[in-house]
């Protein structure tokens, strides 16, 4: 540590951090609706084509030749780049999604993640304050949810495919060409490689790095981190090799 940093020494870390966030952003714990939200106005918004029954925040910016579907609602501080396709339903916040994006019928992306601290017998709300940003020619299948961030952002990195009802919680970061299938989901703040593949319904614990070129099996349980180019499966996730001789042996 420099020397010229003044150290702060408390007994719980996550609980101070709550109480410095919570005094600069008081109302950062809920997840208030956004009341000032319009239906949108052609003249600002000429190359962007809406169903019916849009419904826009304040503060939003959208890009050229993106389709926003019926019964959609986009709230405020939200950026949304060009080319874009999202489906009926979708509702976005506190999010940056940049080009050549698809989201898929009745996603939620942007809403406040579930994060609590046990203390003294209650679970006290942790404030969430960061984004969710989606970068470029990202699919997002329908019924996904993505949560922002807390303190840090939830990030998706460019040409990551989502399959239905995928769900990423708050400060998770998804590397670029990843192929997700329905039902995984993926615990709070862990670090998902490049080029990774993740079959149903498999689980990723929380605060794991996982690496590039990873495959990980469906129905698999993710507990603890995983090196580049491996193969896992089962439940808790282990190598293919020993998944498989494990299950020989078990059928002997």
């Amino acid at each position: 540590m420099p020397d010229h940093l003044i150290k702060i020494i408390v007994k719980n870390v996550l609980f101070e951090l709550s109480r410095v966030t919570k005094q600069i952003f008081p109302f950062a714990d809920l997840d208030y609706p956004d009341l000032h939200l319009k239906t949108p106005k052609k003249n600002k918004f000429q190359k962007v084509r809406f169903g019916n029954n849009v419904l826009i925040g304040k503060n939003v910016k959208i890009g050229t030749n993106t389709i926003i579907g019926s019964n959609s609602i986009i709230e405020s501080n939200v950026q949304i780049g060009k080319n874009c396709v999202f489906g009926s339903g979708v509702i976005i916040k506190n999010s940056i999604i940049k080009d050549n994006v698809v989201i898929q019928d009745n996603s939620k992306i942007g809403q406040k993640g579930f994060g609590f601290i046990p203390k003294n017998g209650k679970n006290l709300k942790f404030p969430h304050i960061g984004k969710v940003v989606i970068f470029n020619n990202v699919e997002i299948a329908a019924g996904c949810t993505i949560d922002r961030g807390s303190i840090d952002d939830t990030v998706i990195g460019e040409n990551t495919y989502l399959d239905n009802q995928v769900h990423i919680a708050h400060n998770v970061k998804i590397g670029s060409n990843c192929m997700i299938a329905g039902q995984v989901g993926f615990a709070g703040s862990s670090k998902i490689g490049n080029n990774v593949s993740i079959g149903g319904q498999a689980g990723i614990s929380g605060h794991l790095i996982i690496g590039n070129n990873v495959k990980i099996g469906g129905g698999s349980g993710v507990v603890k981190d995983v090196e580049d180019d491996q193969i896992v499966m089962g439940y808790p996730a282990v190598s293919i090799k020993e998944f498989l001789k494990k299950n020989k042996n078990q059928n002997e």
